[in-house]
């Protein structure tokens, strides 16, 4: 297996302004997560966020704790989200074990298409597996600091707060599943979900906003390979975009906005880390106000 890893900082919105196609995307985008046998993460300043991916086929991979973290396991000041956007798969959880590592507790998580995961602060290893090398999952996660442990809680969409949103006449008719959010199980500040566009829905996050106690990450997924999406982001008054394949993310800054047009429906994964858990915590903008 490999450990990939990059550190990625906080850019000033002002600056932000004189950026090209090419320096957005080099700070913005995450075009590489899914690797044979690869564990890909992005260590961001934006709330210390950390977005990564992990794709295993035929070998178990460890999530290692980077340099950057400076600690045991990757988990000691951490808490992490994983949704499975692949095939089936597992995450093996493990604790540290006695003094001479001979007895170690181990509990298994079985997670299909889209179920997701999330494994509170401690000192334990974490696997990833497939259940069939041919058909490998694809686990993508967001980790954010925590400041206590909450225990560990698989969720599916059946146990999600669901808000259906949108019409299709105005092409944003959508689900947003609330899975690791506090009305599902708590956190410490992450809060994740799961948004589905229906058929011939192309737009999301309108109108358009802001919460700048939170960043946020979007991960873009059953986009077609003939297909792309355009993400807005940037402020109100001076917005920028960039093009996305399927399974890319890109951070979103609190000042900046986060939504998409593509040209076919899709899904994404969004995850928040922050000063609050309100999700209903945004600043919205009239459509009308965007340039």
């Amino acid at each position: 297996m490999k450990t990939n890893y990059e550190v990625r900082y906080a850019s000033n919105p002002t600056d932000a302004k004189s950026y090209d196609t090419t320096r957005l995307r080099k700070d913005f985008l995450i075009e590489h997560l899914f690797g044979a046998n690869e564990v890909n993460m992005v260590y961001s300043m934006y709330d210390r966020m950390i977005v990564g991916g992990a794709m295993p086929v035929g070998e178990s991979l460890l999530l290692e704790a980077i340099d950057p973290l400076r600690a045991p396991y990757f988990l000691t000041r951490r808490e992490i989200g994983i949704f499975n956007v692949g095939g089936k798969g597992r995450v093996i959880v493990s604790d540290k074990g006695t003094k001479d590592n001979v007895q170690r507790n181990e509990a298994v998580y079985e997670l299909d298409y889209k179920e997701a995961l999330y494994l509170g602060r401690g000192d334990r290893e974490v696997h990833f597996e497939s259940v069939d090398a041919n058909q490998p999952a694809l686990f993508y996660f967001n980790s954010t600091t925590a400041h206590c442990a909450y225990p560990d809680k698989k969720v599916t969409k059946s146990d999600a707060v669901v808000a259906h949103m949108g019409s299709l006449e105005m092409s944003n008719e959508r689900d947003i599943n609330k899975m690791l959010v506090n009305q599902v199980l708590p956190t410490c500040q992450l809060q994740m979900g799961m948004t589905e566009l229906a058929t011939g829905s192309v737009w999301n996050t309108m109108p358009a906003h802001v919460h700048s106690r939170r960043m946020e990450a979007y991960f873009y997924f059953e986009v077609p390979e003939e297909q792309a999406v355009c993400h807005f982001m940037g402020e109100v008054e001076e917005t920028r975009h960039i093009w996305m394949k399927g399974n890319q993310a890109v951070l979103s800054p609190e000042w900046s906005i986060h939504s998409a047009a593509a040209t076919h429906n899709y899904t994404f994964i969004w995850g928040m880390g922050g000063e609050n858990l309100d999700y209903g915590d945004q600043d919205f903008s009239k459509i009308t106000d965007l340039k």
